[in-house]
């Protein structure tokens, strides 16, 4: 279940992230991109936990 969590927390943040990059707000805007890249972690959490699950 873990993985299946961290793969959708992490696809929201990328959502959210990606929003937060198209603001006028230049400190939005570097917010975005930072929890853009905690989305890409978290993603990638869920993939290494899927594969240990698979071994």
């Amino acid at each position: 279940m873990g993985e299946f969590t961290d793969k959708i927390k992490g696809a929201v943040n990328n959502a959210v992230g990606n929003a937060k990059q198209e603001s006028d707000n230049p400190q939005t805007r570097a917010e975005g991109e930072r929890q853009e890249l905690k989305g890409d972690v978290q993603e990638t959490k869920g993939k290494i936990k899927g594969a240990i699950n698979d071994l």
